[in-house]
């Protein structure tokens, strides 16, 4: 998508927001820059990408001391000399002829690094206000924030900020106003090298005070416990525990009742307003069985966006993430990310969604893509449900064993996956030392991140929403169309309508893994939408009632059992342990696509899908024939 997409019934505002001043939000990463970004436009935002790039901007209105302002939140950066995609939309939108006015992002803690950046931005001649932000902590170190100082030696204005409380926002308000006026330049000469622009900081920073000693902080203090080893360690496996049991344990409940009145109470009063016989019969199955469930499935994920988000946040405004990911850093080095890829992996395990939405956190766009395309390998609580069944089923006095084997499948496949894709496709992506410029500890922005989960869960449900209600529609579609026997339109048996023949089709392809049956290429199919919906189909397809338990299966079981006997030639455990591992490796769910499409595009999404086929059906084939020889 590009910078130019369009929010349905938004064209009029965001055609005047597009013909509005540009003006960019540039800074270090950790400077407040998104903070401050939030604090100005509020709701009155969206999230885009970069057109060409899977690199994310926020793109929002602001209104400036009477100025209607188009304000775009850049992806942090500490320098324009690009290496990075996201170093390079950067550097480029500064650098672009619509391009009006860049607000300099300075951390008053770290000013010699952020004047670096000014600088550069200054060579490209683009006007600039200088907005200083996190005062209370140069404070806490004895540092001065030279305001004045910065102002009189830059020629722009600068403005100290507080984006978490507000403060100094009028301010610069004031300031933009008047720079888009009368556009100010940073006092530099353009034809400065690299070497005259550290000498041009030095010289900058000459006449600030500076503490003799440095000044032990509170952020000090509580990093020498948390960076320890043997604290550190735990600390950091309680946390991502606890996002583990936030992405299942509590997300779970707000998920049903969310489904519950959608596909419960709501679907059963359009029950009673559609017609349910004569010749419009089938409209109450395609507006209830199709569209509804398509806008619950879109709904129910919405909690557990919310939630995800709001957890990953207050992480990362606190500043502990950047020290989680210094404890992680030294595992995650074999799969050629550093220590922050350690979180969406994590919470992979317990859904692929929100651990897609979590990639956000990597610092560039190579890294969030990589590790987009390993998510889908984490073994999601959705697909607990299949393994919990089949082996209960096929393995009941190890159940518990199989089950744990499939886990340690899900790490080799998320290990081997990262260690062949960075030999192949991300070549490029080349192990470098985790450099951290660690922020200090502090009270996460509330207001703030409320708005910036609005605003992605929001993006999620329309962009992502879209293509999940279409899809389930069509799937409908093809189960109520009938291709063989005397059935009515919405009145067929699964196996006689066009979706049970395009099962009947794709069976054979299953039957060197030991389950080439329509039944498991349907329940396959299902598994596309749901991994869960697995065992329904199971059910739906063998004519019984699906199990409320699957580790007590009943008549479900009985079929299952009878059906991988025959289809495997009497080799049925291995047949099932290969159906479990297709599960595991060949797609995540279709929220899951969907997302995957909306943050790293189609081409991307379409063979994150063939290679998880591939490495399904030869891993399925490979583990039934061992089996097989195992006997």
């Amino acid at each position: 998508m590009s910078c130019h997409d369009e929010a349905p019934g938004a064209a009029p505002a965001r055609t005047a927001l597009l013909d509005a001043p540009r003006v960019v939000l540039v800074g270090n990463p950790n400077a407040g820059k998104s903070t401050l970004f939030n604090a100005l436009t509020g709701a009155r935002q969206r999230v885009v990408n970069a057109p060409g790039t899977t690199v994310e901007l926020q793109d929002g209105r602001w209104r400036a001391a009477g100025t209607e302002v188009r304000l775009v939140d850049l992806p942090g950066t500490y320098s324009l000399l690009a290496r990075s995609p996201d170093e390079q939309v950067a550097a480029d939108e500064v650098r672009s002829p619509a391009t009006d006015l860049a607000v300099l992002v300075v951390d008053a803690a770290a000013l010699a690094r952020s004047l670096l950046l000014v600088g550069q931005v200054a060579r490209a001649r683009v006007p600039a206000v200088v907005a200083l932000t996190l005062a209370d902590v140069a404070r806490s170190r004895g540092l001065t924030v030279p305001a004045e100082h910065l102002a009189a030696r830059l020629g722009v204005p600068v403005v100290v900020v507080d984006p978490r409380t507000g403060r100094g926002t009028d301010a610069l308000a004031r300031a933009v106003a008047g720079a888009l006026a009368d556009p100010p330049r940073v006092a530099l000469d353009e034809a400065a090298d690299d070497d005259a622009l550290f000498g041009w900081v030095a010289d900058l920073l000459a006449g600030v005070p500076t503490p003799a000693q440095p000044v032990r902080t509170w952020s000090d203090r509580v990093d020498r416990l948390l960076l320890d080893p043997r604290i550190g360690v735990p600390v950091f496996l309680a946390v991502m525990w606890g996002l583990f049991q936030l992405a299942t344990s509590v997300a779970a409940p707000l998920m049903d009742a969310v489904d519950r009145a959608v596909n419960g109470w709501f679907a059963d009063l359009l029950r009673g307003v559609l017609p349910s016989a004569g010749p419009w019969h089938w409209l109450q199955g395609i507006v209830v069985d199709g569209v509804l469930a398509g806008v619950g499935t879109v709904l129910s994920f919405a909690p557990l966006m919310g939630l995800m988000f709001v957890a990953v946040a207050l992480l990362e405004d606190s500043g502990y993430l950047a020290r989680a990911a210094f404890v992680a850093d030294r595992a995650m080095r074999a799969l050629g990310l550093d220590g922050r890829a350690v979180l969406p992996l994590v919470v992979g395990f317990g859904c692929n969604l929100p651990a897609l939405s979590a990639t956000r956190t990597l610092p560039h766009a190579r890294q969030r893509l990589l590790t987009g395309l390993l998510v889908p390998f984490t073994s999601c609580t959705a697909r607990l449900t299949v393994y919990v069944l089949l082996s209960s089923v096929f393995f009941p006095t190890h159940a518990g064993t199989a089950i744990f084997c499939m886990y340690l499948a899900s790490v080799a496949l998320v290990v081997l996956g990262g260690v062949v894709l960075r030999r192949t496709l991300f070549r490029d992506l080349q192990r470098e030392p985790l450099v951290l410029a660690l922020p200090a500890y502090q009270r996460p922005g509330l207001r703030a991140i409320a708005v910036s989960t609005w605003v992605r869960v929001a993006a999620f449900v329309r962009k992502a929403g879209g293509i999940i209600v279409a899809t389930l529609t069509v799937v409908w579609v093809l189960m109520a169309v009938p291709v063989s026997g005397q059935h009515a339109l919405a009145d067929v048996p699964v196996q006689d309508s066009l979706y049970g023949r395009a099962a009947h089709a794709v069976a054979p392809v299953l039957e060197p893994a030991g389950f080439g049956t329509w039944e498991a290429a349907a329940a396959l199919a299902t598994g596309f939408v749901a991994k869960e919906v697995v065992v329904g189909s199971f059910a739906q397809t063998a004519a019984v009632t699906e199990p409320d338990d699957p580790a007590h299966p009943g008549d479900l079981g009985t079929r299952l059992r009878a059906t991988f006997e025959e289809s495997s030639g009497g080799h049925a455990g291995a047949a099932a342990a290969a159906f479990m591992w297709f599960v595991l490796a060949y797609s995540p769910c279709l929220a899951t696509l969907a997302e995957q499409r909306r943050l790293f595009g189609a081409r991307w999404t379409l063979l994150g899908v063939g290679a998880g086929l591939v490495v399904a059906w030869v891993g399925a084939v490979l583990v039934f024939r061992v089996g097989v020889l195992l006997g």
